[in-house]
């Protein structure tokens, strides 16, 4: 792995994590391997993930991780099968715990020549369950493999420096120097990340690793999300002065207190430069639940690859409503739904399962 100066932070360096629908060189994936992460619905998952598969690799380059040697053979089969061109695979047999790369994985940077990094945050099961240490391992294992500057955030405590738990899923930027996440992930009681690190402390972490100059501090997150509140079932960047925001009219549903808040939130908040954002709704499906669990199903799930907006649908109504409201704010990319009435039984979506390797730029400004 490079070496970076410890005393250098990325945004020292001129470094920031751009946002998502800016050019990736590839996604991240690892393929499910797990029948307990979805039981009872576990043998029809492995084919969705070969669709999804197949839509980014027309796209953009996949690197793949699986458990050994067998399951890659066993997963290019299913990936022929599907039509999928394996010329943008990369296969990389490592043993994971579980498949959400966007939690688990590398959060890339990239500096104002181009050049591509790494944060590696500590990962630990959403402080909720044990198997975990696998998954933990995979930033170091990206940056090793591209031998990419590297950066493990950290702060200190009355305990010592200490390595900081962040999920991708918590958080969304809009690669111009703001941040979105909730209080609930990373600030409550309930699901405590990092004891003992408050507000300020994160702020700070956000700002020297990310490049962050504000964040905006959302309330809660849906029902049935047991990450406790992850950013993106609720409110996405899709443009630095635009967020799309989930909203619920039912007034009888869980989700339509916090929703409701967290829109009040955003109505309130401001761009760097003074100005409201333009806020744009995005409906919620109708409940989904299975063996009497309500499960965290949401359109704001999507998933922006190059030229792409994949986007999960529930058989819902408001299905073709929520693809019609991403292909007006997107207009100059595909946006193709992807059936996820199977893949939310994993309580994850699309955006859970991926994570973006921006592109090296040649004299970016």
């Amino acid at each position: 792995m490079s070496s970076v100066p410890p005393a250098k932070t990325p945004r020292e360096l001129g470094y920031r994590m751009p946002a998502e629908w800016e050019p990736h060189h590839a996604t991240w994936l690892a393929w499910p391997h797990n029948p307990e992460d979805w039981p009872g619905k576990f043998p029809s998952i492995p084919w969705l993930y070969a669709e999804i598969v197949r839509l980014l690799a027309a796209r953009e380059h996949v690197e793949l991780i699986v458990e050994n040697a067998a399951a890659q053979r066993r997963v290019t089969g299913m990936l022929r099968r599907a039509a999928v061109s394996l010329d943008r695979i990369r296969f990389h047999q490592w043993p994971t715990n579980r498949g959400w790369t966007r939690d688990s994985g590398p959060i890339f940077v990239r500096n104002a020549q181009g050049q591509v990094g790494l944060t590696n945050w500590r990962f630990n099961g959403w402080a909720k369950y044990p198997d975990w240490p696998l998954d933990n391992q995979l930033p170091a294992r990206v940056g090793v493999l591209l031998g990419l500057p590297a950066w493990q955030p950290s702060v200190q405590s009355q305990d010592g420096a200490k390595h900081l738990v962040l999920e991708g899923g918590s958080i969304d930027t809009d690669g111009a120097g703001s941040l979105l996440t909730t209080e609930e992930c990373l600030l409550s009681d309930v699901q405590q990340r990092n004891p003992g690190v408050g507000r300020e402390h994160l702020e700070r972490a956000f700002s020297d690793f990310l490049g962050i100059d504000q964040v905006l501090w959302l309330n809660r997150g849906i029902a049935g999300d047991d990450t406790h509140g992850h950013i993106d079932d609720i409110a996405r960047f899709a443009a630095p002065d635009l967020i799309i925001a989930a909203v619920e009219p039912d007034t009888s549903d869980p989700n339509y207190v916090p929703l409701a808040e967290n829109l009040g939130r955003l109505k309130s908040a401001r761009t760097p430069a003074g100005k409201q954002f333009t806020i744009v709704e995005l409906p919620m499906p109708r409940p989904i639940v299975f063996r009497n669990q309500r499960v965290p199903a949401s359109y704001a799930n999507f998933y922006l690859a190059n030229g792409v907006v994949l986007v999960p649908t529930f058989h819902d109504r408001n299905d073709r409503t929520a693809l019609n409201i991403l292909a007006e704010v997107f207009p100059d990319r595909d946006v193709i739904g992807v059936h996820s009435v199977d893949l939310i039984w994993g309580l994850g979506a699309l955006h859970c399962m991926t994570q973006q390797q921006p592109a090296e730029i040649t004299n970016s400004l």
